[in-house]
């Protein structure tokens, strides 16, 4: 009997242990939005920041975002949090970034030679506004961008490397937006940058 327990609790341990390393794999497949938190922060002289998203999914193709393991909404949301901060808190000013749009089309393009396979094209938008206003509402300035990638791949392309190549999309969606749009504020909002040192030429 002791040596069935003892074999009994082998088993176990073995069993414990096979899904201790699908639980690692597991991790490892999972993907997290971009961040931008070790960048200076973009010092706004406005009371509050509202982050506001004006995209909706429709959850019908030719739209997937939806299937996109990273958002794009959330992660434009997480930017403006990581690289934009209100700092005159005696200011009757308001920033709002406003998220136009956070879409992902899919059109199958079918090969142009025979024997060529089929291919998915994507293309990835992100459509954003940040705009000043005083608190009753009346805009006092604004920017807007809109940042696109395409990406192409065989239409029989695996779903765990279909999330890999798309997860590297939204991360170079992103650096090109963080850069971009950085230059806008100090371009075009510059009087309510604190300390900015860019003056605009009209």
């Amino acid at each position: 009997m002791r040596s069935l327990n003892k074999i009994f609790a082998a088993a176990a341990v073995m069993i414990l242990s096979a899904c201790a390393g699908n639980q690692e794999v597991a991790e490892t497949r999972r993907y997290v939005e971009p961040r931008f938190d070790d960048q200076p922060k973009i010092e706004l002289e406005v009371n509050k920041i509202d982050i506001v998203s004006e995209f909706t999914p429709s959850f019908t193709r030719p739209n997937v975002e939806h299937l996109f393991p990273v958002s794009i909404e959330k992660a434009a949301r997480i930017w403006a949090n990581d690289r934009l901060e209100a700092v005159d808190f005696a200011s009757n000013r308001i920033a709002e970034f406003i998220i136009k749009d956070a879409s992902v089309t899919e059109v199958e393009e079918k090969a142009s030679q025979l024997f060529y396979k089929d291919s998915l094209k994507y293309r990835a938008t992100l459509a954003v506004v940040l705009k000043i206003s005083s608190a009753n509402g009346q805009s006092q300035a604004q920017t807007s961008i809109e940042a696109w990638r395409e990406l192409t791949m065989p239409i029989d392309t695996s779903i765990e490397d279909k999330e890999k190549y798309w997860n590297e999309m939204v991360y170079k969606l992103f650096e090109e937006f963080n850069v971009r749009m950085e230059q806008n504020i100090h371009q075009y909002l510059n009087m309510y940058v604190k300390d900015s040192q860019v003056i605009r030429e009209y």
